[in-house]
């Protein structure tokens, strides 16, 4: 019987599902890290009286620990490998959890922005090895969906984290001293789970992908590979296109629940974090998974174009303040913001062969846009209101879809010559 899976996972003799399974959990690691980010802005604003743009530099700090650690995490892969470094990362992630129980005793803002720098930069290392490495376990021209359906378990990370920080977290904003301590309690089971993972990857031996010994690396190699990175357009374009997506995705997940309790003033914070985990990622899990699936009959560029164009436009709806519309608006922004991140990521490091360690690690570098957003939509949300911030994401939409358009006709002159 001829299944999808020999396609997507399999080359030649050599079956990558199992690896392809334990690189997956990395992505629920880092998007359950994430997500309780969205929920600490809002607890932050509450219990230390924090303005929303101060509340931004939750982000700030995560986002600038990826920019810091991404060079050196592509670095150390390139001289070690995948499995080390994958090792390296969660060692980091486990550390900067289990300092939030010092930081609960502190109780001062910087406290917690030093922990959350730390696990910044162990995802930076998981990040740089996971992304390349489930792109290249298995054909080459299947890249873009195995990378979509991998990003579908980071996308169920995104549905726990703000239930989870909803239950835990926001439930104990009302007074108490439990208002701090509550904090320890995720990443105490975060850093758990990290280090339980951490170890079966240090007991199992995995395919260690490279350019003298991997047949599907060598057939991705390119004539462009001898060409300096930031010489080559689509690799430098990819690189801009990312840093604006992710600006516009951590902008929208920082004040979504800010967004939502100021249009909807009835609706209490916790509710707001269960709509967002509900409503908001789970629309976003179910993108990555239909993204995979799509990307078998459509091309990923045009089906990158396609959904920015309509990130734009619900833009407009939210920056517009209509009430539920704008609520309902923004909820759908998750579904057609998925593909962006694994779809750019892929089409970036198309063709690199020698150089994806080193392409790959400026394409996370390129996630410091996200330090960037947050502090400037809650300055716009400050002076103005929540909905004028949402200025930020729309235009982060807009230069992923100029750079979906470039991509797409590069592709289709490419196909012509």
């Amino acid at each position: 019987m001829n299944t999808d899976r020999p396609k997507l996972l399999q080359s030649g003799n050599t079956n990558y599902l199992v690896p392809f399974i334990l690189i997956s959990s990395l992505f629920l690691i880092w998007g359950f890290s994430h997500a309780l980010l969205d929920v600490l802005n809002k607890h932050f604003q509450n219990v230390l009286g924090i303005s929303k743009m101060e509340s931004g530099f939750v982000q700030a700090a995560v986002y600038g620990g990826y920019f810091l650690a991404a060079i050196p995490a592509g670095l150390f892969m390139k001289r070690f490998g995948y499995r080390k470094g994958i090792i390296m990362g969660l060692m980091l992630v486990a550390t900067g959890a289990f300092l939030f129980i010092p930081a609960t005793g502190i109780r001062e803002f910087w406290s917690f922005l030093v922990p959350l720098f730390i696990i910044a930069c162990g995802l930076a290392y998981l990040e740089t090895a996971a992304n390349p490495y489930t792109t290249v376990l298995g054909p080459a021209g299947s890249a873009e969906r195995r990378i979509n359906l991998a990003q579908s378990f980071n996308a169920i990370g995104w549905i726990l984290g703000p239930l989870v920080g909803s239950a835990v977290i926001l439930s104990t904003t009302k007074g108490g001293g439990n208002e701090f301590t509550s904090l320890a309690i995720p990443y105490m089971g975060l850093g758990c789970i990290v280090l339980f993972v951490g170890i079966f990857f240090f007991f199992t031996r995995l395919p260690e992908v490279t350019v003298e010994n991997d047949q599907i690396v060598r057939r991705e190699t390119s004539p462009t590979t001898a060409i300096p990175l930031f010489k080559q357009p689509n690799f430098v374009l990819a690189v801009i296109a990312q840093f604006f997506y992710v600006a516009a995705q951590t902008g929208v997940n920082s004040f979504f629940i800010n967004y939502v309790t100021e249009t909807e003033t009835s609706i209490p914070d916790q509710t707001a974090g269960y709509i967002l985990a509900i409503g908001g990622m789970g629309l976003f899990w179910l993108g990555r998974l239909s993204g995979s699936y799509f990307m078998k009959r459509f091309n990923p560029g045009k089906l990158l174009v396609t959904y920015a164009a309509i990130n734009v436009m619900i833009m407009v709806l939210v920056i517009s303040n209509l009430g539920w519309i704008s609520i309902i608006a923004l909820f759908c922004t998750y579904f057609f913001m998925s593909i962006m991140f694994p779809t750019i990521f892929s089409l970036g490091i198309r063709g690199l062969g020698p150089q994806i360690k080193q392409g790959s690690s400026f394409l996370v570098v390129a996630i410091v846009g996200g330090a960037i957003s947050p502090p400037l939509m809650g300055y716009l949300g400050d002076i103005y209101s929540m909905s004028v911030g949402f200025v930020v994401p729309m235009i982060g939409f807009g230069a992923v879809l100029v750079y979906g358009i470039r991509e797409t006709q590069a592709q289709s002159l490419k196909f012509k010559a």
